[in-house]
């Protein structure tokens, strides 16, 4: 199966992918290709939706494991279109995403990957992609590298390359699978545009084959969950969570729930207390996406389910007494349903502190930033960087950069503190000017 992202000018193409449960390999399920309409595939260009981004969340949320992102411009500026489009479909998942097509040299591969692809993909049918894969293995780390393929001629041929330069193969085609485990021990994953289930689990069941995609996997009312439900009963283990524990080792209320305190899993702020029961317990397991038990309606509750404002599981613990779950979530939108970011927004009793968490506090200047180039204010010095444009913003950064250095070499630490802050803000000014965000700088620190 396979689906393709499109932009003006553009044709990129792409696919779901499932995957399988392996001692360190994640399962895939999809693949997309950027642009502002999605075709089926690049020889398929019957459109599959209108909009790239929410066909991105759609799969996103259905419970794929991978989106793969393929570009088919033809120009620079074409593939800048496309970069862009990664940019904003990785702001919108929390799934890996691996993003390849027409990368001509190294900075195409540095492009994608701080657009926040988790690896760049070089197709091995051409000649260019197997000279620069040495020099951006080398560069970015093999780790971040995966090459496609469209035959086997291709692996023999340069298979050394592959296993010494990348991590990951995605084949184009149905092929002999036995061949490819023979052959190689490399995680791969195949693209096929069959439409029967059991060749998919046929398919799923080879030892070399660590995910699956193409056009049955890709599909719109594809139930990723369900389908997961059936490659276990086949025997696959499949990219679910598992808890360690069973719900019947909880200490619960009276009424037979377990409280749940749900953080941010960035900022360990509070954002909801609620109650869980088995089927709720067993369905966040299952699907990674927060489900309590309403009191009020006496039924399980998916959070986000109507508001769009969906929690993504990042971990579960239980308290030492095992009468308390603690769950750190990725939180879309609100989580409180008056619309505040945390249920817990009114303070009773308090004393003036200042909060000490630094992606808070970055969060929080960054934001006064954003609102100044918004709702520009009389007098803001910010202001004022934002209407002298960039090379004033470029200058300002260079000229605190330098005044750090300068701090450095005195014997006292302070003027550094300072000299970094005022570094730090401008900084945050050119992020602002570039529309990059904390999340974008935090996810590509942490993918190093």
């Amino acid at each position: 199966m396979q689906s393709v992202f499109r932009r003006p000018g553009t044709e990129p193409a792409g696919c779901a992918v499932f995957r399988k449960k392996a001692a360190a390999a994640v399962h895939r399920r999809r693949k997309a290709a950027l642009r502002r309409r999605t075709i089926r595939r690049a020889d398929d260009r019957s459109v599959l939706s209108d909009d790239v981004i929410a066909l991105a969340k759609h799969y996103n949320e259905k419970g794929a494991d991978e989106l793969i992102v393929f570009d088919l411009s033809d120009s620079d500026e074409e593939h800048d279109e496309s970069i862009e489009l990664i940019k904003q479909i990785n702001r919108v998942i929390s799934i890996p995403m691996i993003a390849g097509g027409n990368i001509r040299r190294a900075e195409d591969v540095k492009k994608i990957l701080y657009a926040g692809a988790k690896r760049a993909m070089l197709n091995f049918s051409k000649p260019l992609s197997i000279e620069l894969i040495k020099e951006v293995s080398q560069r970015f780390g093999k780790e971040r590298i995966a090459v496609s393929l469209n035959d086997f001629d291709a692996l023999f041929k340069q298979q050394h390359l592959i296993e010494e330069y990348s991590t990951e193969m995605i084949f184009m085609h149905r092929l002999d699978l036995n061949s490819v485990v023979n052959v190689t021990e490399i995680q791969c994953v195949v693209v096929t545009d069959t439409m029967e289930e059991s060749e998919i689990l046929n398919i799923l069941k080879s030892d070399g084959v660590k995910g699956v995609s193409g056009r049955f996997i890709s599909r719109l009312n594809m139930d990723f969950n369900a389908f997961k439900d059936i490659c276990v009963e086949n025997g696959i283990r499949m990219t679910t969570f598992e808890s360690l524990m069973d719900f019947g080792e909880f200490k619960l209320n009276s009424d037979g729930l377990i409280p749940v305190v749900t953080q941010d899993y960035k900022t360990n702020e509070v954002l909801m207390v609620a109650y869980m029961d088995e089927e709720a317990f067993e369905h966040t397991v299952k699907t990674g996406r927060m489900t309590y038990f309403s009191r009020s309606r006496q039924s399980q509750w998916i959070k986000g389910e109507t508001s769009g404002h969906f929690q993504y599981v990042k971990s579960l613990a239980i308290d030492c007494d095992k009468d308390t779950l603690l769950a750190k979530v990725e939180q879309i939108g609100a989580a409180c349903h008056t619309g505040n970011r945390s249920c817990f927004y009114t303070t009773i009793v308090g004393a003036d502190y200042d909060a000490k968490n630094p992606l808070q506090i970055f969060e929080s200047v960054y934001n006064m930033i954003l609102d100044r180039k918004e709702h520009p204010k009389e007098g803001s010095y910010t202001n004022y960087l934002f209407d002298k444009g960039l090379d004033k913003i470029l200058k300002k950064v260079g000229e605190e950069a330098t005044e750090v250095v300068i701090a450095a070499k005195n014997p006292n630490p302070e003027e550094v503190k300072y000299e970094l802050s005022d570094f730090l803000y401008h900084a945050m000014v050119l992020m602002a000017e570039k529309g990059i965000t904390w999340d974008d700088i935090t996810r590509e620190l942490a993918d190093r």
